[in-house]
């Protein structure tokens, strides 16, 4: 039986790449939520923990980047749409064995498109930031398990990671 060819929605009948056109959509409220960890050495863990870091609160600083990351996803993702964000939820949770942090980003709005993409780019700016305040001391951090957890909202429903 043949495959029945996957149906990418960011690409036109000829090929091209184009905007999706959410402009008949309902408004709905959507929730998206997403994860990723950057894996570091012990004493860069205890420096962060310690807020003895000489570039200042490496988790403050990497929470404020993460929402800006949210906030400008439109123009780092090409056909990604500009979109009203609601609320904005950045957590990051630290784990000594092996020394990571988790970071977390809920995105929510009340539109025609859903946040994945600023859920993940949140995540992703995020764990960049601690990496940037920190490369100075441990250049082999690690950033790893960059993805969607949950999303609600919109035409498709809910779907929650596995």
């Amino acid at each position: 039986m043949p495959k029945k060819p996957l149906d990418f929605t960011h690409f036109d009948r000829q090929g091209q790449a184009h905007m999706v056109d959410v402009g008949a959509k309902a408004e709905t409220h959507r929730v998206a939520r997403a994860t990723g960890t950057i894996r570091m050495q012990a004493p860069t863990l205890k420096a962060i923990q310690a807020g003895n870091h000489k570039k200042g609160d490496v988790l403050g600083i990497a929470r404020i980047a993460a929402i800006q990351g949210a906030k400008r996803s439109a123009e780092l993702i090409p056909l990604s749409h500009p979109i009203p964000i609601t609320k904005i939820n950045i957590t990051f949770e630290t784990k000594s064995r092996p020394a990571r942090i988790i970071c977390q980003a809920t995105v929510e709005t009340v539109g025609r498109t859903g946040v994945e993409m600023e859920a993940l780019t949140a995540v992703a700016v995020g764990l960049l930031t601690i990496y940037d305040m920190c490369k100075a001391v441990d250049r082999g951090m690690q950033m790893t398990d960059i993805g969607l957890l949950e999303k609600h909202g919109g035409k498709s429903g809910s779907w929650v990671a596995k």
